[in-house]
């Protein structure tokens, strides 16, 4: 488990490739390791924005999730980090003392859990990683203290599924967390953004976006999608509401003077597992 696995063949592939190089068009990754050791910490280049809403949502996660645990095991926790990308929430953990695990389909360079290896030269120990979809996680039942999406739960093709691999893995009394991913009020909101999503992608990717609109994924959220998911799992998911910067908060405002479709909110969501 703590060497990187090798991706089974599926038709993720190919998406997973064509979701390497739209990232690394983004700039994921450009700023090297002291980018990738500041995370979720960045304060300049192209993405420090985007990553300012993040980091208050990680420092929720710590206060609301983290730090509870702590203080109730009284010992270092068992953390699974679910579509964990680079890592960087894996070393958070790692630094603060605790036993992290990084799932990740991708195992690219660019942010993939290739990108990863640079932690080996600055934590105490190197956190696994593996390669695999948590869809199907391959990991012990009622192993781990806390499992977390880190910006990924929305990625999920089946959502009920993937909360039922998840919490199969969390030991009685742990808790699942879902971090940045887009909630709307209502569904009709989701799918306007998915319409939108869609449109600018084969605009300005033509040569990515077959790839990376083939794989079926959820996409979104809204707190009636997750509780119908949830509840036959016996899962109640609570929602943290976290504030972020003022730019962020006043979005609604915007595209309701602009006329525009409807923004989403992260927010920080956790459930206790029975």
């Amino acid at each position: 488990m703590n060497a990187i696995g090798n991706a089974s063949p599926s038709p993720s592939a190919r998406f997973g490739e064509a979701y390497a190089r739209l990232r690394a068009l983004e700039g994921r990754g450009g700023g090297g390791e002291a980018e990738l050791a500041a995370l979720p910490y960045l304060t300049e280049g192209p993405l420090a924005r985007q990553w300012g809403v993040r980091a208050r949502t990680f420092d929720a996660f710590v206060a609301r999730v983290v730090v509870p645990l702590e203080l109730s095991l009284g010992r270092p926790l068992r953390v699974l980090d679910l579509g964990a990308g680079n890592g960087w929430l894996s070393a958070r953990m790692t630094r603060r003392g605790h036993a992290a695990v990084a799932l990740d389909l991708r195992t690219d360079s660019v942010d993939g859990l290739g990108a990863a290896r640079p932690f080996a030269r600055s934590l105490p120990r190197m956190f696994p990683r593996v390669a695999a979809s948590f869809e199907a996680i391959p990991l012990g039942r009622r192993l781990f203290d806390v499992a977390l999406f880190d910006a990924s739960l929305h990625y999920a093709r089946d959502l009920a599924a993937t909360l039922a691999e998840a919490a199969a893995v969390v030991a009685p009394g742990g808790r699942l967390a879902i971090l940045d991913s887009p909630f709307y009020r209502r569904a009709c909101e989701g799918e306007a953004m998915v319409d939108e999503k869609r449109r600018t992608t084969r605009e300005r990717y033509r040569d990515l976006a077959d790839a990376l609109l083939s794989v079926p994924a959820v996409e979104f959220l809204t707190a009636d999608l997750l509780a119908a998911a949830a509840g036959p799992l016996g899962l109640v998911f609570r929602r943290h509401r976290v504030a972020y910067p003022l730019w962020y908060e006043a979005r609604p405002l915007v595209a309701l003077l602009k006329r525009g479709r409807a923004p989403s909110r992260f927010d920080l969501w956790e459930a206790a597992v029975p």
